[in-house]
């Protein structure tokens, strides 16, 4: 955990002003009961009415100065903690925002939310904790008992008794719960996952008929966090009745040896009254102490998730300098390109060779699983080949800029994603400065001004989030216009055509053949979205299995003959 407070390093003036004040505070505490023995001692038993509003003064003064110690401390641990949080939040999403896929397919989405939200909020609760009590708790615990041997060391040892019973009843309760306290976390980690699965996955769930299934085991993880949670509450119960039963035994030792002390003049009533304020005093503070290891404990375990991320290495290396594309060069060259996921999966891609000439289409067919996505997902370096070499423009992808390289490429998912926000602003992430008239040339190519121009609003209309207020043929053209009003040097267009009927379809691609003055990948199980292409990739379990125009593999692949018979007695392919 104290790794991470490096990243606190702005707020010294604050982690070190604050616990002054608060030591401050606590010394004004444990001043006040002995000048209310003195107002009881000289004042109300002399009957001298000047002693006690001399001492009531006091203690009122000493009350006001203890409260703005207090709030200026609060007031540094807000601005600390809060500070500190935004901090490391900043740090830690630029952290992911390094990764590579590999780096975040192994971590998860969810995991990463709760790290980048939970986990956070835990230190910064931690942080401000430290600030306001760290200091205050133990020297009350331990002020207590030493101005209870300096008012009467025989008294004093009350306190030496009652201090290692009640610091042995906090340590079996947080014996028992700390541990219930990192099981519940873990749950919650598993709850947030099965809760994001199931909202991703409802439509899936609601087909299936899946959905009182989906509810029971979702009652049955929230059932057995309750049970856990109610596990650790019946513990930590036993704080308070524990604590009073002390408390309760404290002062009744207090008050019976007390009075023997005050019968014989060896102590005042009013220092008996002190005792019991300090009694108080001390195990309130300990009490303190218990909820302190608790946090402390949880923040830890934050922190080393928190600091897993950061110790996590990216195999994504920016250092390249390539910004310029040389334009004799083919667009894109792949030369015996292996991949896989990890070290210990099976080659996802083997052996691939191809090129792609500038202003050239691509047409990338094959089964499900065959590598189409993941041969694309290399030229951006979402990942990094595992063996061979993927060149852009004539520069190894490594040797780029990858901002640079990136900005050269516009992909199209599989998956239409549009962003909360009008029509304009989500075309406007594809080119910043996107005036009305790019983003209108943008729609007509991509065959979705017709009915943009047809909604009140037009490029004002508000998309809702995940587009869900357009049909799935709205959502991958306009997908595919943000991706064109960027001006790309290759566009790729991963199974985005597939909401589209055959006609818009056409259209799209004639518009893109004749509009377009960049590169073009599409990927597509139908046949008829990429016979068009000069070249035509058949992948096959991770392997180039055939390529060349539509009429050279009709001619030479048994295979890509069977895909297209197949998809011809369907209709799909002309």
């Amino acid at each position: 955990m104290l790794q991470l407070l490096r990243y606190a390093k702005d707020y010294r003036k604050q982690i070190i002003l604050g616990p002054f004040f608060k030591f401050l505070e606590a010394v004004f505490e444990l001043i006040l009961p002995l000048f209310m023995a003195r107002l009881v001692d000289e004042g109300i038993a002399r009957h001298d009415q000047g002693k006690v509003i001399e001492m009531t003064v006091a203690m009122l003064g000493l009350s006001i100065v203890g409260l703005l110690c207090a709030l200026i401390c609060q007031y540094y641990a807000s601005i600390a903690s809060q500070g500190f949080g935004t901090v490391l939040r900043n740090r830690l999403m630029e952290k992911i925002n390094s990764f590579s896929h590999k780096e975040l397919n192994r971590f998860g989405t969810d995991t990463l939310i709760t790290r980048m939200t939970n986990d956070i909020n835990q230190m910064q609760g931690a942080l401000a904790m430290l600030i306001r009590l760290v200091v205050r708790a133990p020297f009350l615990s331990i002020g207590s008992v030493i101005m209870a041997f300096y008012i009467d060391w025989q008294m004093g040892l009350i306190f030496l008794i009652l201090l290692p019973l009640f610091c042995f009843i906090l340590f079996l309760i947080i014996h028992y719960s700390v541990p219930l306290y990192r099981k519940i976390q873990q749950k919650l980690d598993q709850l947030n996952q099965l809760v994001t699965q199931n909202l991703s996955g409802v439509r899936v769930i609601r087909a299936f008929a899946r959905t009182n299934t989906e509810t029971a085991h979702f009652n049955e993880e929230t059932e057995e966090i309750s049970r856990l949670n109610q596990r650790v509450a019946n513990i930590s119960a036993l704080l308070s009745p524990s604590t009073t039963l002390i408390m309760n035994v404290g002062v009744v030792a207090l008050l019976y040896f007390g009075g023997f002390k005050v019968n014989v003049g060896h102590l005042e009533q009013g220092q008996v009254l002190a005792l019991i304020n300090y009694m108080n005093q001390m195990l309130l503070a300990l009490i303190v102490v218990s909820n302190l290891v608790v946090l402390f404990t949880r923040a830890a375990a934050s922190a080393n998730r928190i600091n897993e991320v950061f110790a996590t290495d990216t195999t994504l290396e920016d250092d390249g300098a390539v910004q310029n594309a040389n334009e004799q060069a083919p667009l894109i060259d792949f030369e015996h390109v292996d991949f896989r996921y990890t070290e210990k999966s099976g080659l996802a891609l083997q052996d691939v060779s191809f090129t792609l000439q500038e202003n050239k289409i691509l047409g990338i067919t094959g089964a499900t699983g065959s590598g189409k996505s993941t041969l694309i997902s290399l030229i951006p370096r979402f990942y990094d080949a595992s063996k061979g070499a993927v060149s852009f423009a004539g520069s190894n992808v490594k040797d780029w800029s990858l901002d640079h390289l990136r900005s050269e490429i516009a992909i199209v998912p599989q998956t239409a994603v549009l962003f909360s926000g009008t029509i304009r602003e989500n075309l406007q992430w594809g080119k910043q400065d996107a005036t009305d008239e790019d983003c209108w040339e943008a729609l007509a190519i991509a065959q979705a001004s017709e009915f943009v121009e047809t909604l009140p609003k037009g490029l004002d209309t508000m998309i809702l989030e995940n587009g869900k207020n357009f049909s799935g043929g709205q959502r991958q053209r306009l997908t595919i216009a943000r991706a064109l009003i960027r001006k790309p040097k290759l566009l790729i267009l991963d199974d985005s055509l597939s909401a589209l009927d055959y006609q818009t379809d056409l259209d799209l691609r004639q518009a893109l053949k004749r509009e377009l003055d960049c590169g073009v990948i599409i990927i597509s199980q139908r046949l008829r979205s990429i016979q068009d292409a000069e070249t035509i990739l058949l992948m096959d379990n991770g392997k180039i299995a055939a390529q060349g125009s539509h009429e050279e593999l009709l001619q030479e692949s048994e295979l890509y003959q069977e895909l297209v018979k197949s998809q011809a007695e369907g209709g799909a392919v002309q």
